[in-house]
C-alpha cells in the first residue's frame, strides 16, 4: 500500500483531510498539534484522537512521515551529522543535516537575539579554528548566568540547580543550531563545494525540510520554548531554487513547531528572482548571501552562477529588503588560499558593501576530497578580518564545525563511505 506523509501538512490541508472523514475542525486542530507541538513519531501516538479516527488514518495509508536517520556520524567537536532517508520509505535518495551544540558563531552581528546571546565568544581567527577541536561544555556551578532571574540556572526551593532551558543547559550547552538541506544535491555548481559535485537530484517538500528539523529536535529530546534552537538553511541545495517548499517548511516551523523566523537563517548563492520574492516575505528568516568574492571576476570562476546574475544586480536587490529593526544582511565568505583572500580584496569588500546594513562573516574553506584549492593563510585571515573592521564593517570569523566528519561548510556530499579530509590547523590553541 502506498503510504502518505501527514507530517508537512497545513492546517488547512489538515481540515480539508478531516472533512473527508466526516471530521469536525478541531480535530485538524488535534493532528497539527500531535505533528508540530508534540512531534510524534507515529498516528498511534496521537492519543487526542479516537482509536477509531487513528485506525481509519493508517487505514488509508496515513503515516506522519519523519525522515529516518539512516546513518549518525559524531565528531570530536560534538557536531553530528546525519545521512536522512525521506519518510515516504520509498525514495532512495537520502539528504545531510547536521546538529551543532552551541553553534558556529554565525549569527553574531547580525541584530537578533540569537547574535546577542553569542556577542564577544569568538573574535579572532586564531580563536576561531582553536574553537573547532573543543567542545564547549559547561556547568551550572561554572556558568556566570546563575540566577533566579531567567539565567540559564536557576534554584529550586530545596537549593538543588535546576535548568530553565531544558535538554540542552542540562548537558552544558546554551544553545543549538541545526544546518538543513532544501533540495537532494545542488545545481549552482560553486567551484569549492563537495556538494556540486553531486549535481542536483529533487527537490525537497515543505515537510521534508522541515521534517530533518523535527527529527534532530527529537533525537535530542529539545523542548521548544526552554531550549534555544537556531536554524540555518545552509546544507545540501540552493533555498532560493526550491523557493514555494523552502518558504512552506519556514511556516511550519513557526506556526507548527514554534521556532520563530528570527532565529532562522536562509543562505543563498545569489538567485536573484528568489532575493526579490523573499523581500515580499511578511514572516522570513534572516537573509546571509554567499559573496565569496569581491568582484564578477574572480566570482565567475569560483561561483559560475553570477554569468547570470551579477554582483551589482545582487546587492540591489538585497538593499530593497525591508529589515527589521537592528536586522542586518550577512555576507558569506569562504577565503580561499591565494583566490580571494588578499588586501586588494578586502578593499573591494569594502566598497561593494559601504553604507549597507551589513556584517560579514568569514569562512576558512574547509577541505575536501577533488577540489583544488587551499586553505588561506592564517595570517592574511587575520589581515582580512583586521580591514574590513577598521573600514566599519563587522566582521566575524565562522567556528569550523564537524570537518573530521564532513560537516562543515561546503562538504556535504554523502561522504559516508569516503576517506576521512586532510585537516589543516589554522591558529593556535
Amino acid at each position: 500500500m502506498t503510504t502518505r506523509a501527514l507530517f508537512g501538512e497545513n492546517l488547512e490541508g489538515l481540515t480539508e483531510l478531516m472533512a473527508g472523514l466526516g471530521q469536525k475542525p478541531y480535530r485538524a486542530r488535534q493532528v497539527f498539534e500531535a505533528l508540530y507541538k508534540q512531534r510524534v513519531g507515529a498516528v498511534e501516538e496521537m492519543t487526542t484522537l479516537p482509536v477509531a479516527l487513528r485506525e481509519e488514518l493508517s487505514a488509508d495509508g496515513w503515516v506522519v512521515g519523519l525522515p529516518e536517520m539512516a546513518q549518525t556520524a559524531v565528531s570530536v567537536d560534538g557536531t553530528e551529522r546525519y545521512l536522512m532517508r525521506m519518510g515516504d520509505g520509498e525514495t532512495v535518495e537520502t539528504v545531510e543535516t547536521v546538529w551543532m551544540p552551541d553553534g558556529d558563531g554565525g549569527e553574531r552581528g547580525d541584530g537578533s537575539e540569537a547574535a546577542e546571546e553569542e556577542a564577544g565568544e569568538v573574535e579572532t581567527a586564531e580563536e576561531a579554528v582553536a574553537g573547532a577541536v573543543k567542545q564547549v561544555l559547561r556547568s551550572a556551578q561554572d556558568d556566570k548566568s546563575v540566577s533566579g532571574d531567567g539565567g540559564y540556572w536557576s534554584r529550586r526551593g530545596d537549593g538543588r540547580a535546576r535548568s530553565n532551558f531544558g535538554a540542552l543547559a542540562e548537558r552544558g550547552f546554551r544553545r543549538a543550531t541545526i544546518c538543513i538541506s532544501s533540495q537532494v544535491g545542488c545545481a549552482v555548481n560553486c567551484q569549492f563545494c563537495l556538494t556540486a559535485k553531486l549535481g542536483i537530484k529533487r527537490n525537497l517538500t515543505a515537510g521534508e525540510i522541515a521534517g530533518q528539523v523535527a527529527a534532530v529536535l527529537n533525537r535530542h529530546k529539545i523542548q521548544i520554548g526552554k531550549d534555544r534552537i537556531n536554524l540555518v538553511f545552509m546544507g545540501m541545495g540552493e533555498p532560493f531554487l526550491n523557493y514555494d517548499e523552502f518558504m512552506g517548511s519556514v511556516r511550519l516551523l513557526v506556526d507548527g513547531i514554534g521556532i520563530p523566523e528570527s532565529r532562522m537563517t536562509v543562505s543563498t548563492s545569489g538567485i536573484l528572482p528568489g532575493i526579490e520574492r523573499f523581500a515580499e516575505e511578511t514572516v522570513r528568516p534572516k537573509l546571509a548571501l554567499s559573496l565569496n568574492a569581491s568582484n564578477d571576476v574572480v566570482r565567475e570562476r569560483i561561483m559560475p552562477i553570477t554569468r547570470k546574475w551579477n554582483i551589482a544586480a545582487l546587492l540591489e536587490a538585497v538593499q530593497k529588503i525591508p529589515l527589521r529593526t537592528r536586522e542586518w544582511v550577512t555576507f558569506e565568505y569562504v577565503l580561499l588560499g591565494g583566490v580571494n583572500d588578499q588586501p586588494e580584496h578586502a578593499r573591494e569588500v569594502l566598497a561593494l558593501l559601504a553604507g549597507m546594513r551589513a556584517k560579514v562573516n568569514l569562512i576558512v574553506w574547509n577541505p575536501g576530497p577533488g577540489i583544488d584549492y587551499v586553505q588561506p593563510l592564517p595570517a592574511d585571515v587575520t589581515v582580512f578580518q583586521k580591514m574590513l573592521i577598521a573600514g566599519g564593517i563587522a566582521t566575524y570569523i565562522r567556528r569550523p564545525r564537524g570537518r573530521d566528519i564532513y560537516a562543515a561548510c561546503g562538504q556535504l556530499k554523502r561522504t559516508v563511505a569516503e576517506e576521512k579530509p586532510e585537516l589543516v590547523t589554522i591558529g593556535t590553541a
